[in-house]
């Protein structure tokens, strides 16, 4: 049960906190966005895993080009 515990650490220790940014874009609860992505997992057969998959890819790659700058003499 340990080893349950500890990789359920690591996950929402280091993971890729999809769903907290889109919730705070969308001004809702973390665990709505959570709970969403759960039915839509189960409903559509892995369809809500994938896209969780794609939007934490794209959130990455958005985060590496865009970066904040705090004047125009730091580029």
């Amino acid at each position: 049960m340990a080893l349950f515990y500890d990789t359920l650490y690591y996950f929402q220790k280091r993971g890729f906190e999809v769903c907290r940014r889109i919730a705070e874009r969308l001004g809702i609860r973390a665990r709505v966005v959570r709970t969403t992505f759960i039915y839509l997992t189960f409903v559509t057969l892995g369809f809500g895993f994938a896209l969780y998959l794609f939007m934490a890819f794209w959130l990455r790659i958005k985060d590496l080009v865009y970066t904040k700058r705090t004047s125009v003499f730091d580029l």
